[in-house]
């Protein structure tokens, strides 16, 4: 659960863009109007965080995410574009993701491990460095069906079909990865291996 944030923060991620979809469509297919919609559903979910005591900073980079999106769209004059910056993050993060793996610093690792508190242990534990680094892969492929669904319904100017699939790849596609990739995680790590919570240090093993 904290490595997803909770339910609440894929809800939070999924409102603007289906509130921008509803309003675009309700108001005979206008920019302006799904786009103030979207706004001001973002700066209640905004109010309402800051209200709760969540990261000022995290709250602010979500809500100009929603108003980028708006501009940009407005300023082409495809509706579409407000998922543009969902499209380009989207991408971002799966190539991260990849190079992460190719440097042996495998995202998947480096965030379990910051939230067992292990700091850097378990990188010196050549079994467990493997694992994250195979399960890691299951993440890389989370963002590409995103951008395989994304991209042609971006193309074809799909608005209610794009907040659909917002919708449907936020919560449900990353619970899946999470269970996808804690079962590559398992099956990658030897018999013996005492797991996630205990990584072995290569060294001391070999002294």
């Amino acid at each position: 659960m904290r490595l997803l944030g909770g339910r609440t923060t894929a809800i939070d991620a999924s409102l603007p863009p289906v509130v921008f979809g509803l309003g675009w469509f309700a108001f005979g297919e206008s920019i302006a109007a799904g786009g103030a919609a979207a706004v001001g559903v973002g700066a209640l979910i905004a109010a309402w965080r800051l209200r709760k005591g969540d990261r000022p900073v995290a709250v602010l980079v979500s809500l100009l995410a929603v108003m980028f999106g708006a501009i940009i769209a407005l300023h082409t004059g495809h509706a579409a574009d407000f998922f543009l910056i969902r499209l380009v993050t989207n991408a971002a993060s799966g190539l991260a993701w990849m190079v992460s793996i190719v440097v042996r610093w495998p995202l998947l690792g480096a965030v379990v491990g910051t939230v067992l508190g292990q700091g850097r242990r378990w990188r010196r534990d050549p079994a467990l460095l493997r694992a994250y680094g195979r399960a890691s892969w299951v993440w890389v492929c989370q963002y590409l069906v995103r951008l395989v669904v994304f991209i042609p319904l971006w193309t074809a100017n799909a608005v209610v079909a794009l907040s659909v699939a917002q919708v449907v790849l936020t919560w449900p596609l990353v619970a899946v990865c999470v269970a996808v990739s804690w079962w590559v995680l398992r099956r990658a790590l030897p018999e013996d291996h005492p797991g996630l919570r205990h990584p072995q240090d290569a060294r001391a093993t070999s002294a």
